[in-house]
């Protein structure tokens, strides 16, 4: 089977009137973009990144460029979630790059990844925001196929982020775990077998208003889902979640951006799906 090398490369743009546009993009199979749609009462551009294909399979590369200008808003999001199939031999990587300038703002709000048994993967992202831009970056994981009884059942799964704002490195994570190992903890925490995990980042200056949405969010803590905010070293937040199942994981992502949105108007524009 031949593997993919897919690549996608974003630029948006303010124009003169404020409103964002797609002043450069590029791509190669599987990615594909759906067309753009003008979010007017967010000021955001939203864009759907599509994967026609049935998910990642061994020995596929993914590399994602995308870079958001002065004064510009873009939302980025798939339509679906990201399937990691068992691979007999060999891995599967993805690199993204994210950039915001002073004054931009972007948001990355992917579908869930869901690694099948048996699989590697390897995701590294590398963040980098200008002083004054701004941006909500959300990474969802689904436990497998629970009904088919391949729930923490992956290989391998690496996730890596880094993420810098000016010239300072602000955050540095890497996940490497068997699936074994997330399944104690999910146990730990009291979430069951259908756990799922989300961490967020929110990069933005901080003002006295901050407090109202931290408490907003720490009142979304229980009923199945549990979530925690820590200031980073500068200019932002990291934000962890934990949901009983993938329903709750979802609405708590809907619900911790309504409560960001408080703050972070750019946040209500509606990634249009059902």
């Amino acid at each position: 089977m031949t593997a993919f090398s897919g690549h996608l490369s974003l630029r948006a743009a303010a124009r003169a009137d404020g409103r964002t546009v797609l002043a450069g993009q590029s791509f190669r199979a599987p990615y594909h973009l759906s067309k753009p749609y003008w979010d007017a009462d967010a000021q955001t551009l939203l864009v759907q990144v599509v994967n026609p294909t049935a998910g990642i399979l061994s020995g596929d590369r993914f590399e994602s460029d995308i870079a958001v200008g002065k004064d510009a808003a873009l939302l980025v999001t798939t339509p679906s979630a990201s399937r990691v199939f068992k691979m007999k031999d060999g891995t599967a990587e993805c690199r993204q790059h994210f950039t915001v300038a002073a004054g931009g703002w972007l948001e990355v709000m992917p579908e869930p990844l869901v690694p099948h048994r048996g699989c590697h993967y390897r995701q590294a992202t590398h963040i980098a925001v200008e002083p004054g831009g701004g941006l909500f970056f959300a990474d969802l994981l689904m436990p497998g196929r629970v009904a088919h009884g391949e729930a923490w059942a992956w290989e391998k799964l690496c996730l890596e982020i880094d993420v810098r704002l000016g010239s300072e490195l602000i955050l540095r994570e890497r996940f490497e775990q068997t699936g074994v190992e997330l399944e104690a903890l999910a146990e730990l925490a009291g979430s069951g077998p259908a756990a799922c995990f989300g961490n967020a980042v929110l990069i933005a200056a901080e003002t006295g208003e901050d407090q109202a949405w931290r408490d907003a969010v720490a009142a979304l803590h229980g009923n199945g889902l549990w979530v925690g905010v820590s200031p980073l070293r500068r200019g932002g937040w990291s934000i962890k979640f934990v949901a009983e199942n993938g329903m709750r994981l979802r609405s708590g992502l809907r619900a911790v951006r309504q409560a960001l949105s408080m703050r972070f108007p750019r946040l209500t524009c509606d990634p249009r799906k059902l």
